[in-house]
C-alpha cells in the first residue's frame, strides 16, 4: 500500500489537537515534500527521518516521490514531535510495517540521526487532552515524555527508546503466528509517582518579622496577593521564597494542571511532582516573558506559576508594560494570547508576592540609616507602580530591618509546618462554606459568605469613606477580613477582623 495514516497531536497552548500524518509514495522524480503549515523544525524532519531510517538498517524509498501531509492544513505545527509518526508513515507506506496495526495508537517523538528517540515538550498536555476527550488510544512516546504522560489517571502509555523498538512491535504478522516478543526498549509505563513529603525552605529560618509572617499566613490561608516593602537586607526575599511552603498541599488535579504547563515550557521534573512552583523572573523580563506569547504562543511566568507563587523582586524596576499586563490575570486567573490567525488561553491562577524598597536608596523611614532621597525622587520611584495595580494587591506590609542584636539572639521562629496546618484548616473552612478560596469571591458571593457584623459593617463604611477607597479596595479588604475570621475560627466577620485587614490596606506614601 502506497498510502498510510499515522495519528499524532500538535500543541496550541494547553490544547493538544489531533493531527493525522498522511504519507503517500508515488512513482516519479525522487523527492521528499512536507506540507501542512509546518514550522522550520518540522520541515527539518526530512533529514532526521531519512538518516534515522537508514542508520536503523531499514530501507528508505529513495526512488519514490514522498509526500507527507500534516492534517488539518490550517493548524500550526512546531518542534520535532512529528519525526516518529513521519518515519512510521514512510515505513508503513513502503510495506515494511503493518499499516493496519497502527490504528488505535498515537505517536510523538524526535528522532536522532541514529534512530534514538528524544523527549518532546507537552507530553502531559497530550495525555490530558486524551483523558478530557475520553479518547481510547495508546500513546507511544520517548523516555521521560512517557513518564510525564503516565501521570494522568488511566492513561495507556508505552515507552520506546529507539525507532527499531517501535518497528518490531508493528511488523506484519501471519494470521496464525504468535504475537511478537516485546523489544527490550519497549515497555508500558503505568507507575504513578510515589507519595513523598514535599520539601520547602522553612520559615523558622527568618528571625523576627512577626508582622510580615502574620501577613504571609493570611495570604496563604485566603489566596491573597502580597506586597512587601522595606530596606535592603530586611528579609523580603527570604520571606517570599518560603511562602509556597505555607500553602495547602496540591490536589491531584492541581498537580496535573501545574505539571502540564511546566511541560509546555520544558521545565517539568518528575521529582517536583505536587510541589507548588515559585517563579521569580528578573526585573528585566519583558511583558511577553511574564504573560506569554510568541508564535506559536508559549506560556509565560504567570502561567508557569499556576497554583503556585509569582515572586517579583524589585517590583518598581520591572517595565511598566509588563506590570500592567498582570492586572487582568490577577482578577480572572487566566491569560488569553491573541494573534491574527490563532488565540491561545493559558491558566494563570497564581499568588503574587511583590517586594520593593520604599525609595531609590532603600532607607526611607529606616532607623539604622538615613535616607538621602528627595521627596520628588521618592514620589517618582513609588509612582512606577500604577494605582490600578496597587489596588489589586490585597496585603501591603512593611518589613523593617531587624537589629543585629535581635538577629543573633532571637530564637528560631515558628516552623512552616505549624503555620501550614492553620492555613490549611482556614482554607478548608472557606471551601466547605463557599466552594472556593476567599480571594476568588466575586459580586454577590461576598455579601453571602463574608457574614459581616453590624458593628463591623459600620466601622468599614466610615473607614472606607475617610480613606477614599475604591469599591475594589473595599471588597478586597472584606475578603481579607473573612480570611482572618477563618484563621480565628469565627463564624462571622467582626470588628477586630476588619480592623486588622485595614492595616494591610494602605497606599504607598512618599513621606520623608
Amino acid at each position: 500500500m502506497s498510502l498510510s495514516l499515522v495519528q499524532s497531536r500538535a500543541l496550541l497552548g494547553l490544547e493538544a489537537a489531533a493531527v493525522t500524518v498522511e504519507v503517500h509514495l508515488a512513482n516519479g522524480l525522487p523527492s521528499f515534500t512536507l506540507v501542512g503549515l509546518a514550522d522550520v523544525e518540522v520541515k527539518e524532519a526530512r533529514e532526521r527521518v531519512r538518516s534515522a531510517i537508514q542508520n536503523s538498517g531499514l530501507e528508505f524509498p529513495h526512488n519514490k516521490r514522498i509526500t507527507v501531509n500534516l492534517a488539518p492544513a490550517d493548524l500550526p505545527k512546531d518542534s520535532g514531535r512529528f519525526d516518529l509518526p513521519i518515519a512510521l508513515g514512510i515505513l508503513a507506506a513502503s510495506g515494511q510495517i503493518d499499516a493496519a496495526r497502527l490504528a488505535g495508537h498515537e505517536f510523538a517523538g524526535e528522532l536522532s540521526l541514529s534512530g534514538e528517540l528524544r523527549p518532546v515538550r507537552g507530553a502531559l498536555a497530550m495525555s490530558l487532552a486524551l483523558h478530557a476527550g475520553r479518547v481510547v488510544t495508546q500513546l507511544v512516546l520517548p523516555p521521560d515524555s512517557a513518564e510525564e504522560a503516565a501521570l494522568v489517571p488511566e492513561a495507556r502509555v508505552y515507552r520506546a527508546r529507539h525507532l527499531l523498538d517501535v518497528v518490531r512491535h508493528f511488523l506484519p504478522q501471519l494470521a496464525d503466528a504468535p504475537p511478537p516478543e516485546p523489544a527490550p526498549g519497549w515497555s508500558r509505563v503505568t507507575a504513578m509517582p510515589q507519595a513523598h513529603a514535599v520539601q520547602y525552605p522553612d520559615l523558622a529560618d527568618v528571625r523576627g518579622q512577626l508582622g510580615a509572617k502574620r501577613a504571609l499566613e493570611i495570604a496563604a490561608a485566603g489566596g491573597h496577593s502580597l506586597l512587601l516593602m522595606g530596606p535592603p537586607g530586611a528579609g523580603k526575599s527570604m520571606l517570599a521564597q518560603r511562602f509556597a511552603g505555607l500553602l495547602p498541599a496540591m490536589t491531584t488535579i492541581e498537580a496535573l494542571q501545574s505539571a502540564a504547563v511546566a511541560s509546555l515550557g520544558g521545565r517539568f521534573l518528575l521529582d517536583r511532582w505536587a510541589q507548588r512552583p515559585t517563579c521569580s523572573p528578573h526585573h528585566t523580563a519583558s511583558a511577553v516573558a511574564l504573560v506569554g506569547g510568541g508564535s506559536p504562543p508559549r506560556p509565560g511566568e504567570i502561567s508557569l506559576a499556576h497554583h503556585g507563587v509569582l515572586f517579583l523582586d524589585e517590583l518598581p524596576e520591572f517595565p511598566r508594560a509588563a506590570l500592567e499586563a498582570l492586572r487582568e490575570p490577577l482578577e480572572t486567573g487566566t491569560i488569553t494570547i491573541s494573534r491574527a490567525a490563532r488565540r491561545a488561553e493559558f491558566p494563570a491562577r497564581f499568588q503574587l508576592i511583590g517586594a520593593m524598597n520604599p525609595c531609590p536608596c532603600g532607607y526611607l523611614g529606616s532607623a539604622q540609616k538615613a535616607c538621602r532621597c528627595t521627596p520628588d525622587q521618592v514620589a517618582r520611584y513609588q509612582s512606577k507602580l500604577s494605582g490600578p495595580l496597587i489596588d489589586r494587591i490585597d496585603l501591603h506590609v512593611d518589613v523593617p530591618a531587624v537589629p543585629s542584636a535581635d538577629l543573633l539572639q532571637a530564637p528560631p521562629g515558628e516552623s512552616t509546618a505549624a503555620i501550614r496546618e492553620r492555613c490549611t484548616a482556614a482554607r478548608e473552612r472557606a471551601i466547605q462554606r463557599q466552594g472556593k478560596a476567599n480571594q476568588a469571591l466575586q459580586g454577590q458571593e461576598i455579601d453571602a459568605h463574608v457574614v459581616l457584623d453590624d458593628a463591623a459593617a459600620k466601622f468599614l463604611n466610615i473607614a472606607a469613606a475617610r480613606l477614599g477607597w475604591s469599591a475594589r479596595s473595599t471588597h478586597r479588604a472584606l475578603k481579607v477580613a473573612r480570611t482572618i475570621a477563618d484563621l480565628a475560627g469565627a463564624r462571622s466577620t467582626q470588628v477586630t477582623h476588619v480592623a486588622e485587614a485595614m492595616q494591610y490596606r494602605r497606599s504607598l506614601r512618599a513621606t520623608g
